[in-house]
């Protein structure tokens, strides 16, 4: 069989995933795009006549807005805060349950990516509750220690560390069985010559342990903050973007102009600026695991 003859059957086995791939994606995509450079609201849901070009007037709009610029600062203010620390709480629990002392590893691995598998819409009340100023089991394990009831919702400089709180619990599951399986990459010989040689568990660490790990840490920080970026349910569910709008992201900005003022392309300019804002960062991430390997 000649090259061509098996381009043709690779072809055809990947018409179906791609036709799939241009509807459902590609498609909606472009069309979004496109309606990023037009009025269309709620008239145009009734008569696509009312659809009028406005050009680049979204992103002008988009610029001239004070709330999109909150709305960044407080997406940016989760990211640069959430990700390093859910990376972090991954990477310890990681090593505890790869430690060689650890028992009942399969049952903590089990209980810790629970979260991960549970539905966000329904941690996110719970959690609400548990930030209860009244009757939050937060507070009232708190008062025990004398301390006064917190308004953990309420309070604009204590919402956004309280949903990054949830959101750390929520999802370092994931992250620490991928770093679980960079931990069991890395040859014991190298422990073992490095434990002969007298070096401690610290000294291991920096020296063994994250070199080894380099690529495996690159590629969960990015995921890590290119999925922060997206931002929506925790501050929707928990605080609808307030108190005075402190916990108000891009993602919830853009569902609150698509979905309750129906300026449906206002709402998709701001889904591509944050394209692009991701996609600065996924371009970051191919550049720094090149440099990695």
């Amino acid at each position: 069989m000649n090259n061509t003859s098996r381009t043709k059957e690779a072809w055809i086995f990947l018409s179906p995933a791609l036709a799939m791939i241009g509807i459902f994606f590609v498609i909606p995509v472009l069309a979004a795009f496109a309606l990023s450079f037009t009025d269309f609201d709620i008239y145009s849901l009734g008569d696509l006549k009312n659809i009028r070009f406005v050009g680049f007037q979204n992103y002008v709009r988009i610029v001239e807005t004070p709330l999109f610029w909150t709305a960044l600062k407080n997406t940016f203010y989760f990211v640069l805060v959430g990700g390093p620390l859910s990376v972090a709480v991954s990477l310890g629990t990681a090593l505890m349950l790869n430690s060689k002392l650890a028992k009942y590893k399969s049952l903590y691995r089990t209980v810790y990516f629970l979260p991960v598998v549970s539905s966000l819409i329904a941690v996110a009340i719970i959690w609400r509750y548990l930030y209860h100023p009244a009757h939050g089991l937060l507070n009232y394990f708190l008062s025990y220690f004398g301390i006064s009831p917190v308004d953990w919702l309420g309070d604009p400089n204590l919402a956004m560390p309280a949903i990054i709180i949830m959101a750390v619990w929520k999802n370092f599951g994931y992250n620490m069985l991928i770093f679980i399986a960079g931990l069991q990459n890395i040859p014991e010989d190298l422990y073992e010559a490095a434990h002969l040689d007298g070096a401690s568990w610290r000294q291991q660490f920096i020296e063994i342990t994250l070199p080894m790990l380099k690529p495996t840490t690159v590629f969960i920080v990015m995921i890590t903050i290119i999925g922060y970026f997206q931002l929506f349910a925790e501050p929707y569910v928990m605080t609808q973007g307030g108190p005075l709008n402190s916990t108000t992201s891009i993602v919830l900005l853009m569902y609150e102009q698509g979905f309750r003022w129906w300026s449906m392309g206002y709402a998709a300019a701001i889904a591509f600026v944050l394209f692009i804002i991701i996609l600065f960062f996924t371009l970051l991430q191919m550049l720094l695991q090149r440099r990695v390997k």
